[in-house]
């Protein structure tokens, strides 16, 4: 099997900028990524390059953006927050005003669109943009931390080209931003696993918002209850998301990897391990189409380095990096946590019975609806949902 070429965008300039030191999310994730995969030795081989991304155009970003918004944007980056920039959200907890708001956000865009040209030219089989994954952001409101919506322009570039392009989002958070731009097209499948609406912001992302007009059932939400563990997770996966994969069969896709659904991110309620992330990329990896993989969230910032180390590798096909026997042929490269000896994959995390009972039924109803509101829509029968009753004496 030849090997998949691989492509990691940086440049020193995004690695640069910063949001404010008070704010949750962290830039420096991608640079310390960057140089975990530099220590392991998966970087900078010919299948597993680095190349320069660049900032988005104005007349690229207005593909999703309105230039009045954009307008405000870059007024707002100057120190002057208008009462129409505060009425597009700029200005609140989750969206400060800083110096570097909208650069940061043209060269994340700049870099989705990198990635996917490099994808439609056949110069790349996956492509990583870690700077990107700004779901939250609407075509004029800013939410989230998301200013311009890099996975929105990128899915918009590729659908553009001819391709039917799958979004998949297993960020903790519910891509709304994504949802709104493609909710009347079927040119684009967004899919998004998230924390439910019901515990989590963006307070949405229900079961019966499946897209209108020409995109309904096109736009499919899969709300995950609180505690939420890797098997629990797999099985709703496997539940509605491969079968609407199989049966839409994209051309390319775009995947938002946040790792803020990580038991023990700050900000979020979910109970995975970076061993559910590695699965879903298998999965993706298997259909052998392009993919564009963005960043997203991730507030516990070693967690996220050493999970998206850990997607990285599953891409590159390299399941065993990061273990002690890989660890020990590098003489002994330092990981960079405590638990560098347990290489990258996070350890299997123990289910208890109570866990199980509150989450199983919750998103037992929930693959009920998915199935029951989208699955017509492909041809696919709404069967019943496969997690099994709890089978812990007592439940």
């Amino acid at each position: 099997m030849q090997a998949r070429r691989l492509v990691f965008l940086y440049a020193p300039e995004p690695a640069a900028l910063r949001y404010p030191e008070d704010c949750p999310f962290k830039t420096e994730r991608v640079v310390l990524t960057r140089q975990r995969l530099l220590s392991l030795g998966m970087l900078g081989t010919a299948d597993r390059r680095e190349l320069a991304p660049r900032r988005a155009r104005l007349a690229e970003l207005e593909a999703v953006h309105t230039p009045r918004y954009l307008r405000e944007l870059q007024r707002a980056a100057a120190g002057e927050l208008t009462v129409d920039g505060l009425s597009m959200g700029l200005g609140g907890p989750d969206t400060p005003v800083f110096a570097d708001l909208f650069n940061y956000g043209a060269w994340a865009c700049g870099a989705g669109l990198v990635a996917a040209e490099l994808l439609l030219a056949g110069h790349a089989d996956v492509v990583f943009n870690l700077w990107g994954g700004f779901h939250h952001a609407m075509a004029e409101r800013a939410a989230g931390f998301c200013y311009l919506n890099d996975v929105a322009l990128a899915c918009h570039r590729l659908a553009e080209a001819g391709c039917r392009v799958l979004y998949l989002d297993i960020d903790a958070h519910h891509g709304d931003g994504v949802q709104a731009a493609f909710y009347r097209r079927a040119d684009v499948l967004t899919i998004s696993l998230h924390e439910s609406g019901k515990t989590l912001f963006p307070w949405g992302g229900f079961e019966d918002e499946i897209g209108e007009g020409p995109g309904r059932g096109y736009n499919v939400n899969l709300p995950l209850p609180a505690g939420t563990y890797d098997e629990a997770f797999g099985e709703a996966y496997d539940a509605v998301v491969a079968p609407l994969v199989e049966v839409y069969a994209p051309e390319v896709i775009v995947l938002e990897l946040g790792m803020d659904a990580l038991a023990g991110d700050p900000l979020t309620h979910l109970a995975l391990t970076n061993n559910a992330h590695a699965r879903v990329l298998e999965h993706l990896l298997s259909l052998d189409v392009p993919l564009l993989v963005a960043g997203g969230g991730g507030y516990h910032v070693e967690n996220t380095v050493r999970g998206w180390t850990l997607a990285w590798a599953v891409c590159a096909g390299e399941t065993g990096v990061g273990g002690p026997e890989h660890l020990s042929a590098l003489g002994g490269v330092f990981l960079g946590n405590t638990e560098w000896l347990g290489g990258l994959r996070d350890p299997e995390r123990p289910t208890s019975p109570e866990q199980r009972r509150e989450v199983e039924p919750l998103l037992r109803a929930s693959i009920d609806a998915v199935r029951r509101n989208v699955f017509p829509h492909h041809g696919l029968p709404p069967v019943a949902a496969a997690i099994s009753p709890p089978t812990v004496a007592g439940g």
